[in-house]
C-alpha cells in the first residue's frame, strides 16, 4: 500500500497521533499546566492570525473601550 493511499485514507488519525505524541513529550518535560498554557497561547495566536487573514474586524474596539472607561472613571470631574 503506497504512502499516498495511506495518508488519504488515514490522514486525520496519523496527524492526531503525531500531535498527541508531541503534546505527550511536552507534558513529560515541562508539566501539565505549562503544556496547557502553551496550547492556550498557540490557540490565541492562531485565532488572531485567522481573523487577520480573513480581514475580519478586531474582537475588541479598543478606542471605544478606552473612551468609555476614561469618561466613566475620570478622577477629577
Amino acid at each position: 500500500m503506497p504512502w499516498k493511499e495511506v495518508w488519504e485514507s488515514h490522514g486525520g488519525r496519523i496527524a492526531g497521533v503525531a500531535f498527541s505524541f508531541i503534546l505527550g513529550l511536552i507534558y513529560l518535560f515541562s508539566g501539565f499546566w505549562d503544556m496547557l498554557f502553551f496550547a492556550l497561547v498557540v490557540f490565541i495566536g492562531y485565532t488572531f492570525g485567522k481573523r487577520k487573514d480573513n480581514a475580519q474586524p478586531p474582537l475588541f474596539q479598543w478606542q471605544e473601550l478606552v473612551e468609555r472607561l476614561s469618561g466613566r472613571w475620570r478622577p477629577f470631574k
